[in-house]
């Protein structure tokens, strides 16, 4: 489990409580409440300051920042985090005035939050260059997948750091062997036979198996005692699903879903995902409403046509089934047969960049869930013909029809948009994961990122 966002969550929160007691003790020359406040009542409003403050700090992304962030770039993404947080809770005040802090008190608490908070990032390393509670990881192997699990570990934060590669005798060895040692330096760890003692050395806490080729090579009673001596023992797939958030699909083996732990449905799973279905859809479609004749008529004034784009889609259990959408492309935009999608693509209208860009012109798919066609979260839909290309191109790829499809997903919030069989397959490691991890736990945070995928236009 990576520990760093609930880490920093728990640091920011006593930062916003801090925050919260100094500027009342600034606006009003000692710790005090509105005169009008109960204290259940004054509890409420200083909870609801720090969880606006948290989630505003994990929409603008400051839990995420890359390890190469320069201070300026830290103190930009705090005082967005502050920004968002002073609508939020004007929207949140707005609706229940009882809870309002006071102008004074809110701009001073927000100003000291967004100092402490960026004095804290910025001074003490953490959140975009040391990582707390970080596991040393020594790769088994030293050629080509090893190398690709080591690069991912250099070039992002997360809870593993990279302890060294150790050259396995008989193993693979390194393609471009000059190259790599002048690359990598010490991180090579020659074999030396004590596979438990070559681990504690380097205080490896993880062992990933990364050999190209372990007939013979693979080291299984020196594995045997590392794992009896508390150092887990991980083969390469389930690394990098770890790491990645998605599935190596190249060193995938049919035994790897049969016997792996996930792939199956919960009987909660069974109970909430038609329930949230239900809820989400109906509630998106009342709070859409007011928008809907609005959309029509700017529809129907950028381009002649009809107001909804009806097209087939295969869902679950490859069944087809007519998806919804605003159009935002011309009439005669597929006159010559099916197309990938493109980002800029030349067919669509003026008002449908928009409806794209937005996600409005998703709207109608609410429709759709409500069917039962679709799920709120799940793999997105592709189109018959698509679909048969796809399945001929990449192995796995019927799997993802073993769900329902969504109007949100796993690889939406994950990865930019995409038009090619490349981006299938790599939207594909994601419908995969989420497919294997499927839980009430990945599906809000699915929702949380829509929300950011929604605001800031990234994903599909």
């Amino acid at each position: 489990m990576d520990l760093r966002i609930p880490f920093y969550i728990c640091i920011d929160a006593v930062l916003a409580l801090m925050s919260l007691v100094l500027a009342a003790g600034v606006r009003f020359g000692r710790f005090t409440q509105r005169g009008d406040w109960d204290p259940a009542t004054g509890a409420r409003a200083g909870a609801i300051f720090v969880l606006v403050a948290l989630f505003s700090s994990y929409l603008m992304e400051v839990y995420t920042l890359p390890r190469d962030s320069r201070k300026r770039d830290i103190l930009a993404t705090c005082v967005q985090g502050g920004c968002a947080a002073f609508f939020f809770l004007s929207v949140v005040y707005y609706l229940a005035p009882e809870l309002m802090l006071g102008r004074g008190v809110l701009f001073f608490a927000l100003g000291f939050f967004v100092l402490f908070q960026f004095a804290w990032y910025a001074t003490s390393g953490i959140g975009a260059r040391r990582v707390p509670f970080s596991k040393r990881v020594l790769i088994l192997g030293s050629g080509d997948l090893a190398c690709q699990l080591g690069g991912l570990l250099d070039s992002q934060p997360g809870p593993f750091t990279l302890a060294g590669y150790l050259e396995c005798e008989g193993g693979d060895r390194p393609v471009g062997t000059v190259h790599q040692h002048e690359v990598f330096g010490s991180q090579i760890v020659p074999w030396s036979g004590e596979l438990l003692q070559t681990a504690l050395e380097h205080k490896a806490s993880t062992i990933v198996v990364a050999l190209a080729e372990r007939r013979g090579v693979l080291p299984l009673q020196e594995m045997m005692r590392c794992k009896l001596n508390g150092v887990e023992v991980l083969d390469a797939p389930a690394f990098y699903e770890m790491i990645q958030g998605k599935l190596l699909l190249e060193e995938m083996t049919p035994s790897f879903i049969i016997f792996s732990s996930g792939f199956h449905r919960s009987a909660f799973a069974k109970v909430y995902k038609p329930a949230m279905d239900v809820i989400l859809s109906l509630t998106g479609l009342i709070l859409a409403a007011p928008l809907f004749p609005f959309v029509a008529l700017a529809i129907k004034l950028d381009s002649p046509g009809p107001l909804f784009f009806k097209q087939v889609r295969v869902g679950k259990g490859e069944r087809n089934f007519t998806l919804y959408k605003f159009r935002s492309m011309r009439v005669d935009a597929e006159r010559e047969g099916a197309v990938w999608a493109a980002r800029n693509d030349a067919r669509i209208t003026r008002v449908g960049s928009f409806l794209r860009n937005s996600r409005i012109d998703e709207l109608p798919q609410l429709y759709n869930v409500l069917k039962g066609d679709m799920s709120f979260i799940g793999p997105r839909p592709e189109r018959p013909e698509f679909v048969e290309d796809l399945k001929r191109d990449i192995y796995y790829y019927s799997k993802r029809h073993t769900i329902k499809p969504g109007l949100t997903g796993w690889a939406q919030v994950r990865y930019p948009y995409g038009a090619t069989v490349q981006d299938a397959m790599e939207k594909l490691r994601y419908d995969l994961y989420y497919i294997k991890n499927l839980s009430f736990l990945l599906d809000m945070e699915i929702l949380f990122e829509t929300v950011k995928v929604v605001l800031f236009g990234r994903g599909r």
